[in-house]
């Protein structure tokens, strides 16, 4: 049997989805963020039981076809401000550069560099005191407790200048030695002329690249002793995969959150949404994207965390509310995040430690989550430790019982992310909200009535949903330069020594030349923006860019992976659906009710129900307000309607 796997490794939960030609199979296990090896094969071990009825990992690394890894590692690290302490070196004509990368965002330039900053003067390059000044420069900055460094220059002449650095650290503390200081230089990571985009990129990508490299080469290490047929392939926040070797640290930020966002994509248009927004819920946070008329936004010069980098990026916030964020109450009222319990300790209900309040807790308290279904049945909550976790961090500070607290809560968390999704997007009478991640479907319809919504989507694989979207994606590499002249015979060299080394990559990801796609194009900076030039196999350099102030060569080579999108999905009404139990939950206003609980694993196309009810699948589950009426599309998702 044939078959893919697609593992999204988040702050709280890692999600394992199986594809096949038989369909589609799930799994979930906790993120290990101590070794996060280890619940990437744990996720293989309980895929080889999902598949084999028992565990056989070398069975199912034998007969697995490819294997697909996206993580949310790097955006919870920026979130929360977790990694190294780095150093910038600038040269002296820079003085104004710190201020300005400052500007994009204080509270991460202060957590990643601080006042870690030295400056250098370039011309010294050319003489006898280079070294000695270099090592001075670099003494300065270890000293000051930076663990790794970012050179970037500025001038016409950064990469030569950079280069020259480069030799010189080299020399004096070479890689071999236990002295040797990890330098990244911003020329190696992008040609962008821009100093604040190139220095942001090299310090966001230096910050994320030593977890992101301990943890990938581990994996890749482990699977090699399986002797697996394919490379690890690592999913990326432009849509595309490559090996690990070949995929730079800034690439998986936001990497889980685009695999949401080409599920999104391919949602909307199999039930025909024109205007889809998406909350997906993880652990720590809770990621925001729009779907218009069939697209997601990609910008050439992406955003992170509001910061400008010079890398393609899809438009997404990632907003610090999850399931596993931390509430405090304090001077009436309750702030949310952007602090995270993770997996370890986890949520106070998880019995693992864990003292604060999260949602979670607050869920079990309510009594929309079922302690004895929960994570599939594979985990137990305490219902008491939560109680103890929402007292002492909510209900006491704030004056409240117990069950106005657990309310108050919950209107806190549907309050913010609404309010994110008012800042991130544009909501119209037609849009639709989708839910998904692990926690997205639990408060959607109370994030919809606050947002102005009145239609919510929840995919059948809304737990594992980001997985499930970057199951057929391409496997690509991408090159950009600068062309220092504005001709056609600069850019055939260029274009040549591009494909080249495109031939020479993509055949190290098993790819031979012919059986992928090249294309080219130009994008020229001129006083009115950038303009972007297909060459469409044409290496001629048009006259009208001739005049442009940078022109940069960008050359994809491409082995299409994806499949056309499947026939349009019906929604209607036929059946009133069964309960399969009752629970007595919270809700506002009313106290503790029975409401009937719907399992979507027994519901059929047509099943309907209307709220106030509780709608529960094996990793997922949603509150249904009154006021409206869940149905199961044909393809067995669920769409809801608030009814007027």
């Amino acid at each position: 049997m044939a078959f893919q796997i697609n593992i999204d490794n988040g702050g709280t939960l890692t999600d394992v989805c199986i594809m096949s030609d038989d369909g589609v199979k799930k799994t979930k296990v906790l993120t290990t963020p101590y070794d996060l090896s280890k619940c990437f094969f744990e996720g293989l071990q309980k895929a080889s039981e999902t598949l084999y009825g028992a565990e056989d990992v070398k069975r199912l690394l034998e007969e697995v076809e490819l294997i697909r890894y996206s993580t949310t590692q790097g955006t919870n690290a920026i979130c929360e401000r977790k990694g190294p302490k780095l150093g910038l070196v600038l040269d002296a004509a820079s003085a104004d550069l710190p201020q300005a990368l400052q500007a994009h965002d204080p509270d991460v330039y202060d957590a990643l560099v601080g006042n870690r900053v030295a400056f250098f003067d370039t011309a010294v390059l050319d003489t006898a005191e280079a070294e000695v000044e270099i090592v001075k420069t670099i003494n300065q900055l270890t000293a000051k407790g930076a663990n790794r460094l970012v050179v970037c220059f500025g001038g016409s002449d950064f990469h030569a200048a950079e280069d020259v650095v480069k030799k010189i650290v080299l020399r004096k503390y070479p890689r071999h030695l236990l002295g040797a200081v990890p330098v990244l230089y911003a020329s190696d990571l992008t040609v962008d002329r821009n100093p604040e985009r190139r220095a942001w990129s090299a310090l966001i990508n230096s910050f994320l690249h030593t977890s992101m490299e301990a943890f990938l080469y581990q994996a890749e290490n482990r699977l090699r002793d399986y002797r697996t047929k394919n490379p690890l392939l690592i999913f990326r926040n432009d849509g595309d995969a490559s090996r690990v070797a070949k995929t730079v640290a800034i690439k998986t930020y936001s990497s889980g959150p685009r695999g949401g966002m080409e599920g999104l994509k391919a949602f909307s248009g199999l039930y025909g949404f024109r205007d889809a927004v998406s909350i997906d819920v993880g652990g720590t946070t809770t990621d925001i994207g729009q779907c218009t008329d069939g697209k997601v936004a990609e910008i050439r010069r992406g955003n992170v965390e509001g910061i400008s980098v010079s890398f393609p990026l899809c438009e997404i916030s990632s907003a610090g509310a999850g399931g596993s964020s931390v509430f405090k109450g304090a001077d009436g009222t309750i702030t949310i995040g952007p602090e995270s319990v993770g997996a370890l300790p986890g949520p106070a209900c998880f019995g693992r430690g864990g003292k604060e309040a999260t949602i979670t807790d607050a869920s079990l308290l309510a009594g929309l989550l079922d302690p004895a279904s929960y994570f599939g049945g594979g985990m137990g909550l305490d219902a008491t430790r939560a109680e103890a976790a929402v007292m002492a961090n909510v209900a006491d500070p704030l004056g409240l019982d117990l069950d106005a607290a657990v309310l108050a809560m919950s209107d806190a968390f549907e309050t913010k992310i609404a309010g994110e999704l008012h800042r991130f997007t544009q909501i119209s009478p037609d849009t639709v909200l989708m839910a998904f991640g692990g926690a997205g479907p639990l408060n959607a319809c109370g994030v919809a009535e606050k947002a102005g919504i009145k239609r919510v989507a929840i995919p059948a694989m809304a737990a594992v949903f980001s997985a499930f979207g970057i199951g057929t994606c391409d496997v690509s590499q991408r090159y950009v330069v600068g062309l220092e002249t504005h001709d056609s015979e600069t850019l055939r060299t260029a274009i040549d020594t591009l494909t080249k080394k495109a031939a020479r990559d993509m055949f190290a990801e098993g790819f031979d030349e012919g059986s992928y796609t090249v294309t080219a194009r130009l994008v020229a900076e001129t006083p009115e923006g950038d303009v972007v030039h297909d060459l469409d196999g044409s290496p001629e350099f048009p006259q009208a860019l001739a005049s442009a102030t940078a022109v940069e060569l960008e050359l994809n080579a491409v082995k299409g992976l994806r499949h056309g999108g499947g026939d349009a999905v019906s929604v209607h009404r036929a059946t009133k659906a069964t309960p399969a139990d009752t629970r007595k939950v919270l809700v506002p206003e009313q106290g503790r009710i029975d409401l009937p609980v719907y399992h979507l694993n027994t519901m059929t196309p047509g099943d309907y129900a209307q709220g106030p009810a509780i709608l529960e699948e094996d990793y997922f589950t949603a509150r249904v307000p009154a006021g409206w009426t869940l149905v199961v599309s044909e393809a067995g998702d669920v769409i809801l309607d608030r009814e007027e």
